[in-house]
């Protein structure tokens, strides 16, 4: 499905991964080496691949959404590259993370690094609009890494913290790459909300089914260790849900878990998760939000990257890693 997408806007996914490529550049050996280390074991460049179907699709004719959809790519890349640190991970996208083969200062301040040049490249494009839109994702990202950091190891952790969390720290990125190839091509006001609302929504279904995918998934297929947010005291939705709806041992076991961390009792915890019904929840909010995503794509003119936005909502929605 994802390989279809960027079939969709071939030339123009060429030119994100040579730019990205040469924009890693630095004279210090150290960030091109953590740079090129962690763009280069892949991804799905699913948020930069909404900027080329975004603006494609609304006609755009310059070369500006090439820098746009990069910088979109290094902003994931730099809270990849913090998010390691933070969470103390091992393993991303099949091997191990940059942290754990060099160091959490290298990593951090070559993530740094990253989000210095993607704000070189936004002066580049100089539009202020857009950089309003970047400057208020990159504050409501980092105001999300908090709230996790805030809600770990707290049981007491609700479905609407939950919600705050990944809105601030996942979906807010989809929504940018979406409204700013809106801009960009020089959209109206009302397509521009209703690309951010379509990626707001796909982000939301992403994060979702990547917490399903913590406790049902295979670490071979998803590049990651499966048990990592238990791991790290993350109270993620299907933990939550299965608190509610699970008899006093078990979610006692699970209030443990969340206190402590680790994976002592992960095989019991998966199973309490799996008979709570949490993760049939939990896809079904992500269905919910796939769907109002779609409606968001009215307004557009049908053609081939409109049919590639969809296929991406499809993608986030039906993924398995």
């Amino acid at each position: 499905m994802v390989s279809r997408i960027q079939q969709i806007v071939a030339e123009d996914f060429a030119a994100l991964n040579q730019t990205v490529v040469a924009q890693l550049h630095s004279e210090v050996p150290l960030i091109e080496s953590i740079g090129h280390y962690i763009i280069e074991a892949g991804g799905k460049r699913m948020r930069p691949v909404l900027v080329l179907l975004c603006s494609q699709n609304l006609g755009y004719k310059g070369k500006d959404h090439i820098q746009l959809a990069t910088v979109i790519e290094f902003l994931h890349t730099a809270t990849l590259l913090h998010d390691d640190v933070v969470d103390m991970s091992e393993m991303r996208r099949g091997r191990p993370t940059a942290n754990t083969r060099w160091d959490n200062p290298s990593s951090v301040l070559v993530g740094d690094f990253i989000y210095s040049r993607a704000f070189e490249l936004l002066v580049n494009i100089g539009d202020m609009q857009i950089m309003d839109v970047m400057a208020s994702t990159t504050n409501k990202i980092s105001e999300g890494e908090v709230l996790q950091l805030v809600n770990q190891h707290n049981p007491q952790a609700t479905e609407a913290d939950y919600l705050q969390v990944i809105h601030n720290k996942t979906a807010i990125l989809f929504a940018a790459a979406c409204k700013s190839a809106a801009i960009l091509a020089g959209a109206n006001s009302t397509i521009c909300e209703n690309l951010h609302e379509f990626g707001l929504q796909v982000g939301i279904a992403f994060q979702l089914v990547d917490d399903v995918l913590d406790y049902s998934g295979s670490s071979e297929t998803m590049g990651k260790n499966i048990g990592d947010d238990l791991a790290e005291g993350k109270p993620t939705l299907p933990l939550i849900y299965a608190m509610k709806n699970s008899s006093d041992s078990d979610k006692t076991l699970i209030e443990n878990a969340i206190k402590t961390g680790g994976k002592d009792q992960l095989d019991a915890i998966i199973t309490t998760v799996v008979h709570s019904g949490a993760l049939d929840y939990t896809r079904e909010k992500a269905r919910k939000a796939i769907e109002k995503a779609l409606k968001c794509l009215d307004c557009l003119p049908d053609n081939e990257f409109k049919t590639g936005l969809e296929q991406v909502a499809e993608a986030a929605l039906n993924r398995e890693s």
